[in-house]
């Protein structure tokens, strides 16, 4: 049985997005139960050349939204990031997956030879729809949510494999 491009995506993006925003409510809690601002968090990095929380979440709402409308050959939304906050990061995810939730099989589906064009700071790559779902939109999505996760379990929020993956 073969598997469609909307099946391929649009579960994946929402369900990688949803995974975030738990990982996120699991941070404030863990930082109201430790008596600390859990905004503090929101700054916090892996490294000092890597962004830090705020951007890895941003980046990884834009990837979701901006790969689901560019395999249904929309325009993709432009959102402004300006979160400073815990809680504005969560409104970005549940943002992010209201809009995911608008896509329709019919929309996505048959976009496997579809032009891809994606800008980014250093030049402009170009893919089919296929070959930029598996080689581009999820890697990227996934790169993202593990750096979240791990800016988190770094600040010794209490995370497991388990809130990466989500429930079975």
């Amino acid at each position: 049985m073969a598997i469609s491009m909307y099946e391929a995506s649009a579960p994946v993006f929402t369900r990688m997005i949803g995974n975030l925003r738990n990982m996120l409510v699991k941070a404030d809690a863990h930082a109201k139960a430790r008596g600390y601002e859990v905004d503090v968090l929101v700054e916090s990095r892996l490294a000092p050349d890597m962004f830090p929380l705020r951007r890895q979440v941003q980046i990884a709402s834009d990837a979701a939204k901006g790969s689901m409308a560019r395999l249904a050959g929309r325009d993709v939304p432009s959102w402004d990031d300006t979160e400073t906050t815990m809680a504005q990061l969560i409104e970005r995810l549940d943002k992010t997956l209201e809009y995911l939730a608008g896509f329709s099989p019919d929309q996505v589906d048959g976009s496997e030879e579809r032009q891809v064009v994606v800008k980014t700071r250093m030049r402009e790559l170009r893919f089919t729809g296929l070959q930029y779902l598996q080689g581009f939109a999820v890697p990227n999505l996934y790169f993202h949510v593990v750096t979240s996760y791990n800016i988190l379990r770094h600040n010794g929020v209490e995370l497991g494999k388990m809130d990466f993956l989500g429930g079975t």
